[in-house]
């Protein structure tokens, strides 16, 4: 069954892009042209993916994504931020909100199919088999993709819970941004290294107390301390 992409977009020409690329290369296509419309079908429809413009009339992509990730019907679907926006405040916003990944107008139609395809396969491929991994009082359940600090619960996009698992399954390697790129995310684009340092910068701080465990590594990337 082909999987179904919402495209939320409020540029016409743009819409009518994404749904030829989508299409030409199997994906079945939502469109909305607002904020609004795009939550309503998310939440009707339940898509494998939700492509979401920034900049949107009515409710804007950043709200949109918000509402999304506090419904437990959508809380689950991935969302990649689209926007002509590049600054990296913006990309920052994106993913402490819950974004999976963040394009930049004008992009390649073939990085962006790349990108959707990698995300897809990460959320099909990469659910691990029941067990846990534990460092101290940071607690990580494969099974239910939760994690715990002391007995409270963390919570993570599947973006930074991936990342942590992969530092942590590594723990005292040390792990290069393209390594990290092409095993979190699932692709390597050159100017894409930086995507790395603000999903390390945000899941350092939602894991407060253990932080300091991941180490950077001058020049190279990062390393997960081996011992406490």
């Amino acid at each position: 069954m082909s999987k179904k992409i919402l495209i939320v977009e409020d540029e016409q020409d743009i819409l009518q892009l994404i749904t030829f690329h989508l299409q030409a290369e199997g994906f079945a296509t939502l469109t909305a042209l607002n904020g609004i419309k795009g939550l309503e079908l998310a939440k009707e429809q339940i898509p494998d993916m939700i492509l979401l413009d920034l900049m949107l009339p009515g409710m804007d992509g950043l709200e949109v994504c918000k509402t999304l990730k506090r419904d437990p019907k959508t809380e689950n679907i991935p969302v990649v931020m689209l926007t002509a926006k590049g600054e990296e405040i913006d990309r920052i916003v994106g993913f402490e909100l819950g974004a999976d990944d963040y394009i930049t107008k004008p992009f390649s139609p073939r990085e962006l199919i790349l990108r959707l395809r990698a995300i897809l396969r990460r959320y099909e491929t990469e659910k691990p088999t029941p067990s846990k991994i534990s460092f101290g009082d940071l607690q990580i359940d494969l099974d239910s993709y939760r994690v715990w600090i002391d007995k409270e619960q963390i919570y993570l996009t599947i973006t930074e819970f991936n990342l942590l698992l992969e530092l942590l399954e590594n723990k005292g390697r040390v792990r290069s941004r393209n390594q990290l790129l092409d095993r979190v995310w699932g692709y390597q684009f050159d100017g894409y290294a930086r995507t790395v340092d603000t999903h390390v910068r945000r899941l350092r701080q939602k894991i407060g107390p253990y932080a300091d465990a991941i180490e950077t590594v001058r020049g190279v990337g990062y390393r997960f301390k081996d011992s406490e």
